[in-house]
């Protein structure tokens, strides 16, 4: 009787979802994201590489992994490392955090610091967590509240705030895709803080776009939720990243 009224153990979740992304409907890159939660600890590892007609343009690699504590809220980075290949030179970066803050940040080569990058101070570094972790959503259901909520970020060489916002409730039907069935799609608003700068265009084009969306699918392990699709508009045409397969 006394066993029976222990909570069970959580079950081990593995899920490997597999991306496209295109760019103003060109296919440039595949990516693939490995996750791992055993209630209490997690580890994601993405693998990218561009791919398709951008190989006639440039070549590169990213691997990213990101490890911590898993709990009810969702994921909380603890490691988080990168590594990027393109034209040939590596470039690197390494965090560590301790309670939600930065502990400790490396990049190589140095990042060159000049009167226009606005300066990372220590306040920024209190509330942070790494760039992969907050993608996975944790929640009671996929509804509005799911999009309820900010995301600060520490990339190891910006740090910037994610809002996001309810938009509708929606439906993917497309065969092609890696899932079918419900969606929650949710806008995003990006606010730089520090690292950034100042005459970048990127970051002022993202920091006024009104047209960043996620949509949000559900795990069969419940209460995990991980993004279906993305879609940045640009100049360019419109940044698209489709969930193609998923497996757990």
């Amino acid at each position: 009787m006394a066993l029976l009224a222990l909570p069970a153990a959580a079950a081990d979740i593995k899920a490997r979802a597999e991306y496209m992304v295109t760019m103003g409907g060109t296919h440039v890159a595949n990516v693939r994201i490995n996750l791992t939660d055993n209630g209490s600890a997690y580890s994601l590892v993405l693998d990218a590489k561009i791919t398709g007609l951008a190989q006639l343009v440039a070549s590169g690699s990213a691997k990213a992994t990101s490890i911590g504590v898993s709990s009810a809220k969702g994921l909380s980075s603890q490691k988080f490392d990168i590594l990027t290949r393109a034209g040939g030179e590596d470039f690197t970066v390494a965090v560590t955090y301790a309670g939600g803050t930065v502990d400790t940040f490396k990049v190589a080569p140095p990042i060159v610091n000049n009167i226009d990058r606005v300066a990372i101070e220590r306040k920024h570094l209190t509330t942070a967590n790494d760039m992969l972790a907050p993608f996975v959503l944790k929640g009671a259901a996929l509804d509005q509240q799911l999009c309820d909520r900010q995301m600060p970020i520490f990339t190891g060489v910006e740090r910037f705030n994610l809002s996001l916002k309810y938009v509708k409730d929606d439906t993917a039907t497309s065969k092609r895709t890696g899932y079918q069935g419900p969606l929650v799609l949710c806008s995003m608003h990006y606010t730089p803080i520090s690292g950034h700068y100042t005459n970048n265009e990127i970051t002022t084009y993202l920091a006024k776009n009104e047209r960043i969306l996620v949509w949000y699918a559900p795990l069969r392990a419940e209460g995990y939720y991980i993004p279906y699709r993305a879609l940045v508009t640009t100049e360019a045409g419109d940044l698209s990243v489709v969930l193609t397969e998923l497996a757990e």
